[in-house]
């Protein structure tokens, strides 16, 4: 996938965050880098054959003081490669996109990583179909 289609789908993404949440979304960048690097990988203590899609870099709403400002804008990297390497199809990117950019969201709001997990996990286990209707 070009990268410019890659953005296309990021911007979608984007504009599908309910309005009460992008609305808050302040000094803030999303951005696509190719493949996170060994040293950020390093850094975070993940190792093959684990990745990482994205990554939240900034100060958290819930840690910021009232004399917060003048700051460089918080960053939201979103890592192609390793979306599109988890994914059979563009619209397996689709979600990939949606769901990482919703968890890097998660973190600028002040969301933990377990807070995330958490919620994530209630989100999927809502979409389990009863017992007796599994395939």
């Amino acid at each position: 996938m070009t990268r410019a289609r890659f953005e296309r789908l990021v911007a979608e993404a984007i504009r599908t965050i309910p309005e009460r949440f992008r609305n808050e979304l302040r000094n803030i960048a999303v951005i696509v880098e190719d493949e996170p690097s060994d040293d950020l990988l390093d850094e975070l203590g993940i190792a093959p054959p684990d990745t990482l899609f994205g990554l939240y870099h900034g100060t958290p709403l819930t840690e910021r003081s009232w004399d917060y400002g003048n700051a460089l804008p918080d960053r939201i990297t979103l890592f192609q490669g390793p979306i599109e390497d988890s994914s059979q199809s563009e619209d397996d990117v689709v979600v990939a996109i949606g769901e990482t950019l919703i968890h890097e969201v998660g973190h600028y709001f002040g969301l933990s990583e377990e807070e995330l997990e958490a919620i994530e996990e209630r989100y999927w286990r809502s979409f389990d179909p009863p017992e007796g209707e599994r395939a």
